[in-house]
């Protein structure tokens, strides 16, 4: 792991812990950090707390206030930091249900959370759920015990319902209608790409792992590899090639025919 990355996270703990005390039972290294993907300079760091019971307010504002970004610099382009109770994290459960959401960093835009109906349904619900099972999976543990035995996996039917809303909301946002490359293309691409692997392999990968194993196994998309190769400087997919490759996916996941 990166030195600057290994030493946030002990200092991001050690600061959880002077606001929770023994109520923090776990922080996990999620997303790239947890997939072993993790690229400085591209990658956000995403970190979740697991906490005995749920916080006060004042517990909240606390959290933020000692682990955002003006307190405690974040080497990336920004921390994405969820909190759960342990009951939520072993439910299983397809909700939000989060303590506090908090995203802060030089390159990224405020937000903080307190509660998840304040999270504008606009902004996606499914992300927590899908996030949680990847922990299940392969959350790195910075404290407390091993992540599968905190975060439960989805049930099948939630998984692959939570899938299908990712693919929705990523082809609801506007891109470019015509044959130029789109920047951020990419992005919807290789994420379709890891939510398909899932789907048929029962396996998550990093974005980038995802679509180089869809070109191994002889997925007929060149989309993939203008995807990929855009993750190396190379131009994006055009904004056609990819919402092509969206609805092939979802269509997949759905059970829908071609």
């Amino acid at each position: 792991m990166d030195t600057d990355l290994r030493r946030y996270l002990d200092e991001l703990v050690d600061a959880a812990r002077g606001v929770l005390g023994d109520d923090l039972v776990g922080a996990y290294g999620a997303g790239s950090v947890g997939l072993g993907a993790y690229q400085s300079g591209r990658s956000d760091v995403d970190v979740a707390l697991v906490c005995a019971g749920p916080l006060t307010e004042a517990d909240k504002r606390a959290l933020v206030a000692r682990l955002r970004h003006e307190a405690l610099p974040c080497p990336a382009r920004g921390l994405e930091l969820v909190a759960y109770q342990r009951a939520v994290a072993a439910a299983g459960s397809p909700e939000p249900g989060f303590e506090v959401e908090l995203n802060t960093g030089s390159g990224m835009t405020f937000r903080c959370t307190l509660d998840p109906a304040d999270r504008p349904a606009t902004d996606g619900r499914f992300w927590y759920g899908l996030d949680r099972s990847i922990l299940h999976q392969s959350g790195l543990p910075l404290l407390g015990p091993p992540a599968d035995e905190v975060f439960a996996d989805l049930a099948p039917a939630d998984l692959r319902r939570l899938l299908i809303e990712a693919l929705t909301w990523w082809l609801a946002l506007p891109t470019l209608p015509d044959e130029q490359p789109a920047p951020g293309a990419e992005n919807a691409v290789l994420g379709a790409c890891r939510s398909l692997v899932r789907h048929r392999d029962g396996v998550w990968h990093s974005k980038v792992a995802a679509g180089q194993r869809l070109i191994d196994a002889g997925e007929p998309a060149e989309v993939i590899r203008r995807a990929v190769a855009a993750r190396h400087g190379g131009p994006p997919p055009t904004g056609v090639q990819a919402r092509a490759f969206q609805h092939r996916v979802r269509a997949e996941i759905a059970g829908q025919p071609d």
